[in-house]
């Protein structure tokens, strides 16, 4: 099977879409099928391009046995909801006439969570009489208004209906979490059609390895109890929590060894930088996103992992992929998200929940742990267990499994 696979995100950038849609496709060549997949030169999220390649209309690279075919896009970072929103509509474009260059594929992916790429798959499935597939990562545009990134009620609803002629378009649609299939059944979407293939962890890159003491050293963090937080500082992330969180242990004699780290990059680090120094706070660590390679590195020298979302109804359906690198890694978890993401890390005994946007909360959870060390080691120990039900491998075969069953026509 030749399967033609449509995503903005993509190696070398690291985060979730990108890994995701790399381990899956590598697992599919290893399975012995046909991967092309369409994308842009690496660029997030700063907008701007990675060492070594550039921005071209066409350009081909091969890796993992992926056919990688990189297009010309508008590069936006994050300057604003109109220069991103044309930084995803040129991808859709060039995508799409790309798409039609590719020689017979059998089914065509795109995903979300900007849909303008699943727009692009969906034209040129039309076109080239193929199944589409819509990989739903994200209820886009909901998830902009949680935000409060975009207020034309009009533009909402217009662009809402484009959603949902999508999925009523898609042969499948396959889902991260069992919450957004709830959604789209509840919006009259077929639910015979969708299916559940939640993220998951290469085990084989993050599992439990000890805590790096050069890295230690370099940040000044060897002695220290270290929670960190290691992902995008967007504005769903709700990182102004852990800065207030960093007021109240910075105060309090018991968190004089407690450092907090947050590493990536996003909307809001410049702010959250700037809001740092002026609260003087000297327990907080900023440090810029690091290679996909260099990321378990990272993991390695925490003793807690923080992983939190704004308090809003939305956030209840999203499952952060980054829980599951953490299980693999053995690394306990303090959770500031409620509903699947909460049931998963509850169910499996990693870590515990604190209530989104609560600091005082979060701040009495870091040194509660602290100072139970046996409990750090049980979490780690239950997480790795429950690690194996997310292996990528294992994902990946299921996704291949409903690919597998569509007709090769439409």
């Amino acid at each position: 099977m030749h399967i033609l696979f449509l995503t903005d995100n993509f190696p070398p950038e690291s985060n979730a879409p990108a890994s995701r849609t790399f381990e899956h496709a590598r697992e599919w060549v290893a399975a012995g099928h046909r991967v092309t997949v369409i994308t842009c030169a690496p660029n997030f999220p700063r907008g701007k391009v990675y060492q070594g390649y550039r921005n071209k209309v066409w350009q081909s690279e091969t890796m993992a046995g992926i056919r990688v075919v990189r297009v010309w896009s508008f590069m936006s970072g994050n300057e604003g909801f109109a220069l991103r929103t044309l930084d995803f509509v040129s991808f859709m474009v060039s995508g799409f006439f790309a798409a039609l260059f590719v020689r017979k594929p059998d089914v065509i992916i795109g995903t979300s969570p900007q849909f303008f790429t699943a727009v692009a798959a969906w034209a040129a499935a039309a076109i080239k009489r193929k199944p589409f597939v819509f990989e739903l990562r994200d209820i886009w545009p909901d998830s902009i208004r949680a935000v409060g990134a975009m207020q034309n009620s009009r533009l909402f609803d217009a662009i809402e209906k484009l959603e949902l002629f999508l999925y009523r378009r898609a042969a499948a649609i396959v889902s991260v979490t069992h919450s957004f299939k709830r959604n789209l059944i509840s919006r009259g979407i077929d639910g015979t059609k969708i299916h559940v293939v939640t993220n998951g962890v290469d085990l084989d890159r993050f599992r439990p390895i000890p805590k790096d003491a050069n890295l230690e050293a370099e940040l000044n963090l060897a002695g220290c109890f270290v929670a960190g937080y290691i992902g995008t500082h967007g504005m769903a992330h709700g990182l102004d929590t852990l800065l207030d969180a960093a007021v109240l242990l910075q105060a309090d004699p018991r968190g004089a060894d407690v450092r907090l780290l947050l590493l990536g990059e996003g909307a809001r680090r410049d702010a959250l930088i700037a809001r740092s120094r002026a609260l003087d706070l000297t327990n907080v660590i900023f440090h810029v996103a690091v290679p996909r390679g260099e990321v378990a590195r990272y993991w390695s020298i925490l003793d807690l992992a923080l992983i939190h979302l704004r308090k809003t109804d939305l956030f209840t359906t999203v499952i952060p992929s980054k829980i599951f690198e953490c299980m693999g890694m053995g690394l306990p978890i303090v959770l500031g998200v409620r509903g699947e993401a909460a049931e998963i890390v509850t169910g499996s005994r990693a870590g515990i929940l604190v209530e989104p946007e609560n600091a005082a909360e979060l701040a009495e959870a870091i040194l509660d742990l602290k100072s139970q060390p046996r409990v750090l080691q049980e979490m780690s120990s239950a997480g790795r267990s429950s690690s194996e039900r997310f292996d990528r491998t294992f994902l990946a075969g299921e996704m291949l499994k409903i690919l597998q069953t569509l007709p090769r026509r439409r």
